[in-house]
């Protein structure tokens, strides 16, 4: 099963994403044995000199031998250029296409999918996993065909000039086989506890440089220096362990390429004197000797990068083996009728083991063009309530109806185009103000966004920014307030002209004047639109159709906000607490 296992990996990981990079895979061997070939070809053509040139005193074979061994040389050298230029473009086209197929897969990847991997071991695998695939990829191409070419031919030769002394040759291969196979199967353990600490690694570095300004405003600096010091050291403890097992083999390898120098130089003296053995002769097999260990040894090498590859081969594979949770039904609804809502005994857990579900039996209805407000307290699971509607994460119970159709029944890209969800922490990309709001509508005119900076009062400090609409927003959206940053979002909400537009704390970050202004502003100019708007302010949803509240899952009610304040005694809490107790900040609380 293992090794079946090892096969599909394999498969996927590599041979399905070589492409249009075949032909170079095929022809970096060709290459490489070619060059075999001609470094195989020069000591038979030394021997000669030296038993037929030297020996017997004759210039003329020692120059036209000599012509021959320097064509030998240079087509060699033409065949390893050959070798080394295909191979790099055949590995490193290798490379492009995993990054570019788990990058695509990534992208089809629902909300459950990424929280199975993680945002740091994803970036392991785009990262490190691919290089590794990469590197073993290019050594199994060129050394993994020339090693065992030139062991073989070697060996060969060495036993058509003396069946004797080849005998050497076969003891020290084995006995050096047998102690390779040994250490690398031991090694190839600590080889995959390598790159799940590398994963820890990523995520101590993604939090800190994502988080930055926070663990200044700490000072928290040393705190974090502490807990990279601390995998990095991990990573340093398993990499050392692993090294040395393998370095152990070097010092073995060298050995026995000394003892068979010595063993060959031995019996070769004795049997030159004895006549059954030139000087020729003896100088191919000591140079077959180098041939064969040195080859060996570059053997050993590929199965340590191919050791450590296969770590990476199976974390890419499993990426790209992810079964998505969330794909289209066959024939799907292309088109979705209005923005009405509707929850049917709707039970949801983010864990199919969870012993009490976040969503709990929800039965609720939205008209078409209704705003409604979502409140409730920290943990009563107002965002996972609204994740549902964009089919973001999948029912576990019940079903979720947009435009009177199951959301299930929807193209994804469809359904979600018409669901537009701002959240409060919602992210602003590298690029111009312009470009971040076409994300929305690519298509959409530079009057049309501004129209939807209007809508979300986003408008006014726009322009007063350095190059206006063409002001560069840095990564995250880190040179505009977070207040800047949500309305921008909102703005780009709007221009996709949704049918349903959800707002998760989206206008925690300004103030009630303008969050009034946003309320009003939908009010008039999208009334077609329902939206549905999550707050911790009751001023942000008290003029909404109908106000939802959420208690632990569950619908502890809804109603106008004169109803509740009637009939709800959570909301009758939270308005006190906010309006008649310690005071709205935004509306002028005592001091």
């Amino acid at each position: 099963m293992a090794k079946k296992s090892r096969v599909s990996n394999f498969r996927v990981a590599i041979i399905d994403h070589v492409g249009e990079f075949k032909t170079a895979a095929i022809l970096t061997p060709v290459f490489m044995i070619g060059e075999v070939v001609m470094e195989m070809v020069i000591p038979l053509l030394m021997s000669s000199i030296i038993d037929k040139g030297v020996n017997a005193g004759n210039m003329g074979h020692i120059v036209s031998v000599g012509i021959w061994m320097l064509v030998a040389a240079s087509a060699g050298l033409l065949f390893g250029l050959g070798g080394a230029f295909f191979g790099a473009r055949a590995s490193t086209g290798l490379a492009r296409n995993l990054r570019r197929a788990e990058f695509e897969k990534i992208q089809q990847f629902s909300f459950a999918n990424i929280d199975h991997f993680g945002g740091s071991g994803l970036i392991t695998r785009l990262t490190t996993d691919v290089t590794n695939i990469q590197n073993a990829f290019q050594m199994i191409l060129r050394i993994g065909f020339r090693a065992p070419v030139s062991l073989l031919i070697a060996i060969a030769l060495a036993f058509f000039i003396s069946p004797r002394l080849t005998g050497i040759y076969f003891i020290v291969v084995v006995f050096l086989s047998i102690f390779l196979v040994f250490v690398l199967r031991r090694a190839s353990g600590y080889f995959r506890e390598v790159f799940s600490r590398y994963d820890d690694l990523n995520a101590s570095v993604q939090e800190n440089i994502s988080a930055i300004r926070v663990v200044k405003s700490f000072v928290r600096e040393e705190h974090e220096n502490d807990k990279f010091r601390k995998a990095v050291g991990n990573l340093y403890q398993v990499f050392v362990r692993a090294e040395k097992l393998v370095v152990s083999n070097m010092p073995v390898m060298m050995g026995s390429i000394y003892t068979c120098i010595l063993l060959l130089s031995w019996f070769g003296a004795k049997m030159i004197t004895a006549g059954d053995l030139t000087t020729g002769q003896l100088m191919s097999l000591l140079a077959y000797c180098m041939t064969i260990l040195m080859n060996l040894m570059m053997v050993s090498i590929l199965f340590v990068m191919f050791t450590m590859s296969e770590a990476s081969m199976d974390r890419i594979a499993e990426v790209l083996k992810e079964e998505i949770t969330l794909t289209n039904p066959e024939n799907p609804d292309m088109v979705v009728p209005d923005g009405s809502i509707r929850f049917e005994h709707v039970m949801f857990s983010y864990n199919e083991n969870a012993e009490k579900p976040v969503l709990d039996d929800i039965n609720l209805e939205i008209r078409a063009g209704e705003t409604i407000g979502i409140i409730g307290g920290t943990g009563s699971s107002k965002s996972s309530l609204v994740n549902l509607i964009p089919r973001l994460y999948d029912v576990t119970g019940g079903a979720v109806y947009v435009g009177g159709k199951d959301v299930r029944r929807y193209d994804l890209d469809t359904l979600r185009r018409e669901v537009a969800v701002v959240l409060q922490a919602n992210v602003l990309f590298s690029g111009t103000v312009l470009e971040n709001l076409r994300w929305g509508d690519p298509d959409a005119t530079d009057e049309e966004c501004m129209e939807a900076c209007r809508l979300a009062c986003a408008d006014e400090f726009v322009r007063n920014l350095p190059e206006g609409y063409h002001t560069h927003i840095e990564q995250g959206g880190t040179n505009v307030s977070g207040g800047q940053r949500q309305r921008l979002c909102i703005a780009r909400a709007l221009l996709k002209k949704p049918k349903v537009l959800i707002l998760d704390d989206s206008t925690s970050a300004v103030d009630t004047a303008t969050d009034a202004k946003i309320q009003a502003a939908f009010r008039e100019k999208i009334p077609d639109t329902t939206r549905l708007i999550i707050a911790q302010r009751i001023s942000s949803v008290e003029h909404a159709d109908r106000i939802i509240v959420l208690e632990e899952g569950r619908v502890d009610g809804v109603g106008t906000h004169e109803e509740l304040l009637r009939t709800n005694e959570i909301y009758r809490d939270v308005y006190e607490s906010q309006i008649k107790g310690s005071g709205d900040f935004d509306k002028g609380g005592e001091d």
